[in-house]
């Protein structure tokens, strides 16, 4: 079979618009999809028709585990595929919302990704106790919260990560600002020459920082991969639905299908057990807050 139709199956390690960037046994492939489709995202596996020797046509999206993405109102944004887990990087300073970190959180649960936070810059000593305050609401809900310091204590902070990285093909996200970059580059040594590479390969000129990348981790193991993705301020959630948000707050869980009317939304409905326990302070105020809003943004979409 000539070199020109061979069939390649590859993962997608960088998207830049249409452009992707697929990698199979060390090799690096330039693709494009079929037609005016972009619904391929980093982690996806991929079957690829080769054009020529390094470039293809996506065919076909094998069946995802897993698909974490945000939305607005007009279109969702697809951030990576066959995660098992995600980790959000927090910081002792700048201030990081905790708007942004529940939103994550909701995202991860509704994918069936697991949740983890990781405190960044612990060694900035006064705040920490502030920082530590604000991030036990979630560690008191189950979420794993690992204090690192990447610039201070890199090899500390390698040997807290690493191992909960081995085996497991997990996101990084997180507003600007919180280290991100610094943990990848720690966890990832030879991450900077890998996103000029891809930035060449995908001709995205200077803005290495805007697209989503995976990087393999063959040293931690078979199926070891990081992905980093672009800071950002807001996370839209507009595609969940009710029955999605309620589950995928955790602490509502001991109360659902206790409320006095079967489609009860929690908001201001009498005898609703989820209320009940917010003014108990069973159910933080902020999250409940926050999930008030989410049905609301819901309920806005327009497509």
């Amino acid at each position: 079979m000539n070199q020109q139709h061979q069939k390649r199956t590859a993962t997608i390690i960088a998207a830049h618009g249409r452009h992707y960037l697929a990698e199979t046994d060390g090799e690096k492939l330039q693709c494009v999809t079929r037609g005016k489709k972009t619904n391929v995202a980093v982690g996806d596996i991929v079957h690829i028709t080769m054009t020529s020797p390094d470039q293809g046509v996506i065919d076909k999206i094998e069946e995802r585990k897993t698909l974490l993405y945000r939305s607005d109102q007009y279109k969702s944004k697809l951030l990576a595929a066959n995660l098992t887990q995600l980790f959000i990087v927090v910081a002792t300073e700048p201030g990081f919302t905790d708007d942004l970190v529940s939103r994550a959180l909701v995202a991860a649960e509704a994918a069936g990704i697991e949740a983890h936070l990781i405190l960044n810059k612990v060694d900035v000593a006064d705040a920490l106790p502030r920082a530590r305050e604000r991030l036990q609401m979630y560690a008191a809900l189950g979420y794993p919260v690992h204090e690192v310091s990447a610039k201070t204590q890199p090899q500390e902070t390698l040997a807290l990560l690493r191992p909960l990285l081995a085996g497991q093909s997990s996101i990084l996200i997180g507003q600007s600002g919180m280290g991100k970059s610094s943990l990848i580059n720690l966890l990832v040594p030879e991450a900077d020459i890998a996103t000029r590479e891809i930035s060449a390969a995908l001709d995205t000129g200077k803005h290495t920082t805007t697209f989503t990348r995976l990087y393999t981790m063959p040293d931690l193991g078979p199926d070891s991969a990081i992905i980093d993705s672009p800071g950002f301020q807001e996370f839209g959630l507009y595609h969940l639905s009710e029955g999605m948000l309620e589950r995928a707050f955790v602490e509502f869980a001991p109360y659902l299908g206790h409320c006095k009317f079967y489609n009860c939304r929690h908001l201001i409905e009498p005898q609703c057990a989820v209320l009940a326990a917010v003014e108990e302070g069973k159910i933080a105020k902020l999250r409940h807050t926050l999930y008030g809003q989410l049905l609301h943004e819901s309920s806005q979409t327009l497509y």
